[in-house]
């Protein structure tokens, strides 16, 4: 990365680091607010350090991919500024996707739900990372190299992206404006996104945008009246353990692979959507979402 990349990148990564943090710590403690705590926040850093271990690892095969499909691409005659507006707009739309698949293919569910599995929402909840995303996530920007998007410009929109996506993991900020909530992910929206509650479930995917939920289906609002819990839906029996909080979706899946079942019925449950089962001993979200707005009709 060159070092105007760089150097844009820290001056939107220190403010949170080194101030909004440490102040949201403080003032939590403070005001009693209770949104931190240290097994909590310790996990957090922990899962981060994780994360960038295996992208440092990883950040070559990844580069070398796009690197590849790059030499193949299509002619990018784009101006400056409609080239990093595109580069935007498409890279948003295929987190999107990529969140929206982590979701509803419990294979990948298997790596994503780390981020969802504390308790507490605060901003170092943004670093609680989903730590084996860097073996895939680059594959979602093929499309993107192909359209003549150079991999390092690939790479920084989206470092620009996650961190405004750290920037919507507080529970202090209430409703903004409504053509910014109309328009874009704000905290309210990715409260909605991190809680376990049923009517919650597998809502608000975006990172920046929240106009591709409004647009797919998958778009809702905070509800006064449902208070966001958060968590998982079936709490761990090991929440900070280094090794279970990782693995522990690994092992229900690999518990599921050994029943005696057919073989087309194990595929179901790797590719199926978290919750499914053969015999219905557990619920997928839209089967609780579905009995849940029957009982509150």
């Amino acid at each position: 990365m060159d070092q105007l990349h760089r150097h844009i990148l820290l001056l939107l990564s220190i403010p949170i680091y080194a101030i909004l943090i440490p102040l949201e710590i403080v003032l939590s403690h403070l005001n009693h607010w209770r949104f931190y705590s240290m097994k909590e926040t310790l996990v957090n850093i922990y899962l981060n350090i994780v994360n960038i271990g295996v992208d440092l690892l990883l950040r070559g095969v990844a580069a070398a991919v796009l690197i590849f499909f790059y030499n193949y691409h299509f002619s990018n005659t784009l101006h400056p500024v409609a080239y990093w507006l595109v580069l935007f707009l498409c890279e948003d739309a295929l987190f999107w996707l990529e969140h929206y698949i982590d979701h509803n293919c419990r294979l990948f569910w298997a790596v994503h739900v780390t981020h969802h599995s504390s308790g507490e929402f605060n901003l170092s909840t943004g670093f609680r990372s989903s730590v084996f995303m860097p073996f895939y996530r680059y594959l979602y920007f093929v499309p993107l190299a192909l359209c003549g998007f150079r991999p390092l410009d690939i790479f920084f929109m989206y470092a620009i992206t996650q961190t405004y996506g750290i920037l919507v993991h507080t529970q202090k900020i209430k409703r903004l404006p409504r053509w910014i909530e109309y328009i874009l992910v704000t905290p309210s929206h990715h409260r909605v996104h991190h809680a376990s509650n049923i009517p919650y479930l597998d809502r608000n995917m975006g990172m920046v945008l929240i106009i591709w939920d409004r647009m797919f289906g998958t778009f809702t609002e905070e509800i006064p009246q449902e208070v966001p819990r958060y968590g998982l839906t079936k709490p761990l029996e090991k929440p900070n353990h280094p090794v279970s909080i990782i693995f522990h979706e690994w092992k229900a899946i690999g518990k599921d692979l050994k029943k005696k079942i057919p073989f087309t019925t194990k595929l179901r449950y790797l590719f199926s959507p978290p919750g499914w089962s053969h015999d219905g001993t557990t619920k997928t979200t839209k089967e609780l979402q579905h009995t849940w707005s029957a009982e509150n009709k």
